[in-house]
């Protein structure tokens, strides 16, 4: 075939190298679709579609917001295990449905801490697992933190459950009735 029948866009070759350069998502290379789909769902809410758009559209941003029709041209370039391209419109779709789902799961988590469900050594734990699978996914695609981008992101996490936590016990202490203040006096007429 002669290149001439497939005219190049200017700025292409420039994009070509940068498609070449992209490096997430290699430790899945050979993996199918399907299974990367199994492995998402066994362990977030999100399907294999929204991870690889969610985190292209976050690696190829621009100020006026991600480049919706490169990622969806060149989705079987970029990643592995997409296997077709997408529309402009779909990508947009899976990026929602992303945020949407971590909303969600948000506002679970944050409604089973404030109802006092759970106790902050379990929420402590359901933390922990919820990093440790978030680091593995960050391996998976090819992304690290620093560490110290890591500790600060811990660090802040924490803090906001200290404080839900303690915020939730005096929701619920209302409720019974009593309030943290009042068992401090009891404690110090027992003396």
């Amino acid at each position: 075939m002669d290149s001439d029948q497939y005219p190049t866009i200017p700025g292409e070759d420039d994009r070509t190298e940068e498609i070449n350069k992209y490096q997430k998502f290699k430790k899945v290379d050979g993996a199918t679709y399907r299974k990367v789909n199994v492995f998402l769902r066994k362990r977030t809410y999100i399907t294999a579609r929204e991870w690889a758009i969610a985190r292209l559209c976050s690696d190829f941003k621009t100020p006026y917001g991600a480049e919706m029709t490169f990622i969806g041209q060149h989705l079987p370039e970029l990643v592995p295990f997409m296997e077709e391209t997408y529309s402009p419109q779909a990508v947009n779709q899976a990026r929602n449905a992303f945020k949407r789902k971590v909303r969600k799961s948000g506002a679970t988590f944050f409604y089973g801490a404030m109802c006092g469900f759970f106790t902050l050594d379990e929420l402590d734990d359901i933390l922990f697992e919820s990093s440790e699978i978030a680091r593995f996914l960050l391996e998976i695609e090819g992304t690290s933190l620093s560490i110290d981008d890591e500790l600060d992101i811990e660090d802040k996490i924490t803090e906001i459950m200290r404080k839900l936590g303690e915020s939730a016990n005096v929701l619920l202490n209302s409720r019974k009735g009593t309030t943290v203040d009042e068992d401090d006096d009891d404690d110090d007429d027992e003396e």
